[in-house]
């Protein structure tokens, strides 16, 4: 005879001729108030899951794989400076819809950092560029770095382009396809503004128009579910332009972590985890600002299966948010 338990959760049976049927139960309908080691088999995931004490946990010897969506975002480029720098461009944001990952398997997150802005105590030239950001296979193209004074010191290309020195009419730096957007063309010797920085949403116009950053995106609208309420903001804006001269005017930062110029002393940096680009700097006597690191958000339907970064549960997502590098585990 077989061997029935019941309980709020479910039955349990035990059978010496089928074996043992444990409780079942949906990801929606899981036990209110589970203690470590209780079991049961989720019919959402169709997989037999155990709480640890702080988490449901898949029991499984074998691999399993599974999709996630991510937003990888690069280091942001540091902003020109002497007399007309441009602005900074926006690290690279990469948005995959899909990406199978393995559990059992640890994928590599590398967390790209901001470009430095140009010191003016290092002659004319250009910022640094930011540094890439990846996540396994996916990698996002560090922001290109802000054009300096000089006749020769265009933007450079990168995630997004860095803005052109306003000399010349110093052309700004390409953007990479998918990722981001070119910076502005810096103005000529009698106009002498440096161009804004490249941002993920848009391109930053030439300096004679304006010497603003391009805007960053919204991760609100950038993932696939209309349904997602609860990770990111804005990022990856491209670093404002400066003019020469004490009192000039400036470019402002795009929305997203781009930083405004600063044509009477130092350019800002850009906040940390933002992509955002440096802004330029417009004077002998002040910097570029640096560009802002990039992060990684990595994020899948229903509750936490792998493990890495900050974890939180919204709206029917687990997302896991990288502002450091790491290691990410299906």
């Amino acid at each position: 005879m077989p061997l029935i338990l019941s309980g709020a959760a479910g039955s349990s049976t035990l059978d010496s001729s089928t074996g043992l049927a444990i409780a079942t139960w949906t990801t929606g309908t899981r036990p209110s108030s589970p203690v470590a080691g209780q079991m049961g088999y989720n019919t959402t995931l169709q997989l037999i899951e155990v709480y640890n004490g702080t988490a449901w946990r898949i029991v499984s010897d074998s691999p399993i794989s599974y999709d996630v969506e991510s937003i990888v975002i690069a280091g942001g480029g540091g902003g020109g400076a002497r007399d007309s720098g441009g602005g900074g461009g926006a690290g690279g944001l990469l948005y995959t819809a899909s990406t199978t990952v393995t559990t059992k398997t640890a994928y590599t997150v590398t967390v790209g950092a901001g470009g430095a802005g140009r010191l003016q105590s290092a002659g004319n030239g250009n910022g640094t560029a930011g540094s890439n950001s990846v996540f396994g296979s996916l990698t996002a193209i560090g922001g290109g770095a802000g054009g300096g004074n000089g006749a020769s010191n265009p933007g450079g290309s990168g995630g997004s382009g860095g803005g052109g020195s306003g000399e010349q009419s110093n052309t700004g730096g390409s953007g990479t396809a998918g990722q981001g957007n070119a910076g502005g063309t810096g103005g000529p010797n009698g106009n002498r503004r440096g161009a804004g920085g490249g941002g993920a949403g848009a391109a930053a116009q030439a300096a004679t128009t304006s010497m603003n950053g391009g805007i960053g995106l919204n991760t609100y609208s950038t993932w696939a579910s209309a349904t997602n309420t609860g990770v990111g903001g804005y990022y990856a804006g491209g670093g404002g332009g400066a003019s020469e001269g004490q009192g000039g005017v400036v470019g402002q930062g795009g929305a997203g972590g781009g930083t405004d110029g600063n044509s009477g002393g130092s350019a800002s940096n850009s906040p940390a985890n933002t992509g955002g680009g440096g802004g330029g700097a417009g004077t002998n006597t002040g910097n570029g600002g640096t560009g802002g690191s990039g992060i990684v958000i990595i994020r899948y339907a229903g509750a936490p299966v792998g493990t890495g970064g900050s974890i939180v549960t919204l709206g029917g997502f687990t997302y896991h948010t990288f502002t450091s590098s790491g290691t990410f585990t299906a």
